[in-house]
């Protein structure tokens, strides 16, 4: 049975379409959730937290686990000169949340700007984190849009097979 963390009761309580995923506990890259769930691993979008130079909240930037973020684009759509990948330590203390279980959906009344990449316009859902590591959420991308107000911009690139993640 999956467990009922604070993301389960809000798609709950706002009676929003979705299937929640248990797996191992350990932080795992997005390619590897894939292959658990047997899923195409563009579908598992993993969240990464980036900062940006003249501090500002940071930036919430969901990408496909078979890409990775392009910095210089994301940069381009949130209006910035540079942005910042912060250490897997850093993105933890910014968010509160464990790598691996970094979610956008953890995070609501946090304040965070969510950039979705592009290609989540291409699917009716995906996949991203529950908020804790181990657990899996998929739902539609339109009801992601609409919960953590992101907005759609191109910021990744097809990677060549490495999963330098934090999610």
């Amino acid at each position: 049975m999956t467990p009922k963390n604070n993301i389960i009761r809000l798609l709950d309580q706002r009676k929003i379409p979705y299937r929640a995923y248990t797996l191992p506990p350990e932080k795992l890259g997005a390619v590897e959730t894939a292959r658990l769930l047997g899923v195409d691993a563009a579908l598992i979008y993993k969240t990464l937290v980036v900062i940006r130079p003249e501090k500002g909240k940071p930036i919430l930037a969901l990408v496909p686990g078979d890409s990775e973020l392009d910095l210089k684009l994301l940069a381009k759509a949130v209006g910035e000169k540079k942005v910042i990948l912060p250490s897997q330590r850093e993105a933890e203390r910014l968010t509160g949340l464990q790598a691996g279980g970094i979610s956008p959906l953890a995070l609501l009344q946090r304040g965070f700007q969510v950039i979705l990449d592009s290609s989540a316009q291409e699917h009716a859902e995906i996949h991203v984190s529950g908020g804790e590591r181990g657990l899996n959420i998929r739902l539609p991308v339109a009801a992601l849009v609409e919960l953590t107000g992101a907005r759609f911009a191109p910021i990744s690139q097809k990677s060549h097979g490495v999963d330098l993640s934090h999610e």
